[in-house]
């Protein structure tokens, strides 16, 4: 995939097709450290051990519609390829964790994309589901959490056109002030 967040998407979709009712996205990014780590943690139904060793196959897919299975082993060879590390955990009954780290520096780092809009995306396509998307840089973090909302919209959906544009508003503003600039 030509961004990371693409990766991010499919992963997180896994966790939607996993019945997933909580889903937190995390992306840490360390310029002192040279570090991208990407985690996407969930309360689905979880894999077996053989499911988890089965997942990083790309010619093994749990799904009908195709044959092959491409998310999680690209977006473990793209953290691979950078002299990075990925994992996968998974327990039945109690959900799975996705980490990818990246050496940011290396000349084969897949560009991270816009992460915003992915989470925005995620959070329309799947309003009855909560997201707690956190991300942190070495200037500063921020966490969006869509039970944080549902208390404060008191009923409205998540999907709702103004709440969309809040909250991509929100973490455009927030993503640009732990990178460094200014608040908007």
């Amino acid at each position: 995939m030509r961004e990371l967040s693409l990766n991010v998407m499919d992963i997180a979709q896994n966790s939607v097709r996993a019945e997933a009712s909580l889903v937190k996205i995390t992306v840490e990014e360390s310029d002192k450290n040279d570090l991208l780590t990407i985690t996407i943690e969930d309360n689905g139904c979880g894999m077996s051990e053989e499911q988890v060793a089965q997942v990083i196959d790309p010619f093994f897919t749990s799904r009908t519609t195709r044959k092959v299975g491409l998310g999680v082993p690209l977006f473990k060879m793209s953290a691979e390829q950078t002299g990075g590390d990925f994992e996968i955990k998974s327990k039945l009954g109690e959900g799975t964790l996705t980490k990818a780290s990246y050496v940011k520096s290396h000349v084969d780092m897949t560009p991270l994309g816009d992460i915003n809009s992915t989470v925005v995306i995620l959070i329309q396509c799947n309003p009855d589901i909560d997201f707690v998307f956190s991300r942190s840089t070495d200037s500063g973090s921020f966490t969006l959490d869509t039970r944080e909302l549902r208390e404060v919209l008191d009923g409205v959906s998540l999907d709702t056109p103004e709440v969309l544009e809040w909250i991509k508003q929100f973490l455009e503003e927030q993503t640009q002030i732990i990178n460094g600039g200014a608040h908007i």
